[in-house]
């Protein structure tokens, strides 16, 4: 099956909250890029930028950098459900991602805090064999395959109504 056909109903953007480490961004980057994301982001980032992306994915695909989930939540696209991907939330074999999404991937060492896992819509988590914690941008791409798959199954959720 070639997923280069596959349907494009909606659209999804990803991104990290307080990320520490600016490999991860590139890898989660390039995933995006693989796996049909609209953008990726950053909020509050806490490291300095290091040009290695040979694949110049970033004439592909922006990168928003927010200050703060205030500015983050502002500039979101309009019906986009935040989606925080977190340990202890909905499993995400059996989640239905919305047609419009933003993820929201926790920092590599402290997760996403409570104050930001009530701002999103649904929270969802990555089963595993053993303990839950993924890097973080293994993370983000296992749930953008995931959407890939659902998505040319037809599996992706109704529109939403802010």
């Amino acid at each position: 099956m070639s997923f280069r056909n596959a349907p494009t109903e909606g659209h999804f953007g990803i991104g990290i909250y307080q990320s520490k480490r600016s490999l991860n961004l590139g890898m989660l980057w390039r995933g995006a890029y693989q796996l049909g994301a609209s953008y990726i982001f950053t909020v509050g980032h806490r490291y300095k930028p290091q040009p290695s992306d040979i694949y110049k994915t970033w004439l592909q695909i922006p990168l928003f950098a927010y200050l703060d989930m205030n500015e983050m939540k502002a500039s979101a696209p309009r019906n986009s459900q935040l989606i925080g991907i977190e340990m202890g939330g909905e499993s995400l074999p059996t989640f239905t991602h919305p047609p419009w999404a933003t993820y929201l991937l926790g920092a590599e060492d402290s997760g996403l805090p409570n104050r930001v896992l009530d701002a999103c819509h649904h929270v969802v988590s990555i089963p595993s064999v053993r303990a839950e914690s993924y890097n973080v941008a293994q993370a983000g791409t296992i749930v953008m395959y995931d959407r890939m798959i659902k998505l040319s199954r037809g599996e992706v959720g109704g529109e939403h109504q802010p």
